[in-house]
């Protein structure tokens, strides 16, 4: 059973579970996870809404040995529809959530926990160079037994032994002192010896090598990592950019807390602009704004409750990445930002 990305029941197994009272590991279990991160309750909860389900209580909020029965999302009691608390919440959890909660370790790296290549300290030069031919390889560990490392091979140190015109013994070809560091090590302070190097040796706690990091890894990591927020960025951006234009000041103070009503399209969040258009909303003031508002926009190809939906989808997103989860976005929320930004470009 893995702790990452759940993967989806069919819906036939989802529909069986209605009026059954079941573990809340049991529940996360079917979904082929063991953990409740921001990813995998965002997963689940919109899995199970989309065969019309959900649970009571709540399966994120209760501990993984209850028992929760899953039953119609209809049957389950709304949030009440005030006009403004639901953004303040939604502003302290991202207040409290925009850091990261924990350290960002090197282990957190997928690189570094793959497992490794290695050759011998007995093995000829060609043993190593052939390895790192074959698998594009920069370097390539020189390690006896289970864990004990003489050195790395690098394409640099066989330079160096071929200019000194030494013995082609493996000893010659390789630099004997690698970067390590250990897999919890903090990732942020270990960012100037991969610079340095280019690589970094990764070991778990028995002293055995779990991987190696090199700087192509955290390119790669941090590019998986930043885009969302960049993409978050503009769909904000443009949503305010056409928003703002055709909204008056008061269509904005509606939606916004007693104490902090300016009529400031950028003083909203997600959840703000979800009330300016939502016309399925509780608070039946609110949805008649909101059908003004809509008509305000202009958008006459576009399916209203389709892009409400996407749009609510997209606030979810914002508030997971928010927390800086070591896990990145999976390919269908990538999805999903990519499709309601193409969709905003049209617009905007």
């Amino acid at each position: 059973m893995s702790a990452g990305m759940p993967h989806t029941p069919s819906e036939e197994q989802l529909r069986e579970l209605r009026g059954k009272l079941i573990p809340v590991s049991e529940l996360l279990a079917l979904f082929g996870t063991r953990v409740r991160n921001d990813q995998s309750v965002l997963f689940i909860t919109q899995t199970l809404k989309d065969v019309g389900l959900s649970t009571i209580p709540y399966f994120a909020h209760c501990s993984l040995r209850a028992d929760v029965q899953v039953v119609p999302e209809e049957s389950v009691a709304p949030p009440e529809p005030d006009g403004g608390e639901d953004e303040e919440a939604e502003q302290d959890a991202l207040s409290r959530g925009t850091l990261p909660q924990h350290s960002f370790r090197i282990g957190d790296l997928p690189a570094a926990r793959n497992g490794v290549d290695s050759v011998p300290s007995t093995a000829q030069v060609k043993t190593a160079t052939h390895l790192m031919l074959v698998k594009n390889y920069s370097q390539v560990p020189v390690i006896d037994g289970i864990s004990t490392l003489r050195g790395v091979v690098t394409w640099s140190s066989v330079a160096r032994m071929y200019e000194k015109n030494e013995d082609t013994a493996l000893a010659n070809a390789m630099v004997e002192d690698p970067p390590t560091a250990d897999v919890h090590g903090d990732f942020f302070s270990l960012l100037p010896m991969i610079s340095e190097y280019g690589y970094l040796l990764v070991r778990d706690m028995s002293g055995r090598i779990t991987g190696i990091v090199t700087a192509a890894d955290v390119t790669e990591r941090f590019e998986a990592t930043a885009w969302p927020f960049f993409v978050i960025g503009e769909i904000e951006f443009r949503l305010r950019k056409c928003l703002g234009a055709a909204l008056e000041p008061d269509a904005i103070r509606a939606v916004q807390r007693k104490n902090k009503q300016t009529g400031q399209i950028t003083d909203l969040m997600f959840n703000g602009y979800v009330k300016l258009l939502d016309g399925h909303q509780e608070n039946p003031a609110l949805r008649q704004k909101a059908d003004q508002n809509w008509q305000a926009l202009g958008w006459s190809l576009a399916d209203r409750v389709q892009f409400v939906r996407q749009l609510d989808r997209v606030r979810e997103i914002r508030n997971m990445i928010a927390h800086f989860d070591p896990e990145p976005l999976s390919q269908k929320l990538c999805q999903e930002l990519r499709q309601f930004l193409g969709l905003l470009r049209l617009y905007t």
